[in-house]
């Protein structure tokens, strides 16, 4: 009996151990201790109302009491819920029938299946607190950033695992293109989605959200933390191209010089956690124009239309610095309409237009729309300002087929006569020897 004692009071060290590893307080393993030995009682006697469960956490011990009501030697229906005046006599004296008395029960005395079964329930109730806890501590970390350790590689995710051995998924497509992990390399990664689908918490990372690029400039940038600077808008192709706007409430300080450090120091180690992603700072303002004309930076602007309900700005430019504001592979003014919420339509500046140009919605009935809105896009919105660009620039900055552009081209050739044709190529052609001397 003394052995079974020892291995039920080994038991609950055990779990007082258990409890300082997976931070489970005192009342709650008390609770379920409780609760673990009663379902065990209820299975085996269908009833646990008789039973007084103590248990004490600071001596790590517990006792079972059991309240029976005395009948007479020939009365007992149920040895659960009732006692014989012959055995309520070696336990109280002074019972009598019709009273109750109580006595402790031993609860390895009720065999080795009882004691397994206690051992599965509490495992099984340990299990639950567990992942009640964890998705409880991650569900209020949902845009931080973590630190994990790669545990294994699949095809479509990486597995990590936290300082505490919890699991986390990183999927692969919230990883940034460039990124290569081995198994054992910490992860930087922010929390962007925690379920619990069938009591099974999901814990998905990524390193391509914008809250990822915020908290790295929260963790870079004392000033932001400290409150001085505030991120009001984020915008990036992961791994390719960010913008970030920042203000500051106190004149005295620079946001974007405080975000990019002395000589790049602090916006450095960004741009190398996010695989050398190029990371422009924009100074934030609450005029939209400027805001437009900076985040479309280092193209400088002529004139600017908005137009605030349909939230699109119509954005002129002279000839050269078109490509600037669209960037390479349109990145630039991707980014600066992600940045500002504003539809941008980019166009040449011209001085004014031909008597003999056209117009290209003139256009409209032999060019779908939607290639004249992806001409205009680059600043091209006449005849002979797409004629004046050579096919394979339009090809490439329009991501548009061989075949599409020389429809184009043969459409808007047609309209004009062979020596102002020749008049265009030849002025493509300069342009084209002036670009190879630049370069």
């Amino acid at each position: 009996m003394a052995k079974r004692r020892e291995e039920s009071v080994s038991m609950i060290e055990t779990l007082a151990e258990f409890k300082e590893l997976k931070n489970i307080d005192k009342e709650t393993m008390v609770n379920v201790l409780e609760e673990s030995f009663r379902k065990v009682i209820t299975d085996m006697f269908g009833t646990d109302k008789n039973y007084d469960v103590i248990i004490n956490p600071e001596k790590g011990d517990f006792e079972i009491w059991r309240n029976r009501q005395v009948v007479s030697d020939y009365e007992l229906k149920d040895s659960n819920t009732q006692v014989t005046l012959t055995e309520a006599l070696t336990i109280d004296p002074d019972s009598q029938i019709g009273e109750e008395v109580t006595d402790e029960v031993i609860f390895e005395s009720f065999g080795r299946r009882a004691i397994l079964k206690l051992r599965q329930t509490l495992q099984s109730k340990i299990m639950e607190l567990q992942k009640d806890s964890l998705f409880a501590r991650y569900k209020e970390m949902i845009g931080t950033v973590v630190t994990a350790e790669v545990y294994q590689i699949w095809k479509k995710e990486m597995l990590l695992l936290d300082d505490q051995g919890n699991e986390l998924l990183l999927p692969k497509t919230e990883q940034i293109p460039a990124d290569f992990f081995r198994k054992g390399e910490s992860v930087r990664a922010v929390v962007k989605e925690v379920s619990n689908d069938n009591n099974n918490p999901k814990i998905t990372l990524s390193r391509i959200s914008d809250d990822f690029l915020r908290r790295l400039f929260e963790i870079e940038v004392p000033e932001i933390s400290d409150g001085l600077i505030t991120i009001k808008a984020v915008a990036r192709i992961p791994g390719e191209r960010a913008k970030i706007a920042v203000e500051s409430y106190d004149e005295r300080i620079d946001p974007v010089g405080a975000c990019v450090g002395m000589k790049g120091s602090r916006i450095r180690g960004i741009v190398h956690e996010l695989r050398n992603e190029n990371i422009d700072v924009v100074s934030y303002t609450s005029n939209l124009s400027l805001l437009i004309q900076r985040s479309l930076s280092p193209a400088k602007i002529s004139s600017i239309r908005i137009n605030e309900a349909e939230r699109t700005a119509e954005v002129f430019l002279r000839p050269e610095e078109v490509s600037l504001a669209i960037g390479k592979g349109g990145l630039n003014i991707k980014l600066a309409c992600l940045l500002t919420k504003h539809k941008i339509d980019v166009f040449r500046e011209i001085e004014g237009v031909e008597d003999d140009d056209i117009y290209l919605d003139e256009f409209s009935d032999e060019i779908d729309k939607w290639v004249i809105d992806t001409l205009k896009s680059l600043g091209c919105n006449t005849a002979k300002s797409v004629l004046l660009m050579r096919p394979e620039e339009i090809m490439e900055k329009a991501d548009l087929e061989e075949e599409t552009v020389k429809k184009i081209f043969h459409i808007l050739s047609s309209e004009f006569e062979e020596e102002e044709l020749a008049d265009i190529k030849a002025r493509v052609k300069a342009e084209a020897q002036i670009d190879t001397t630049v370069v």
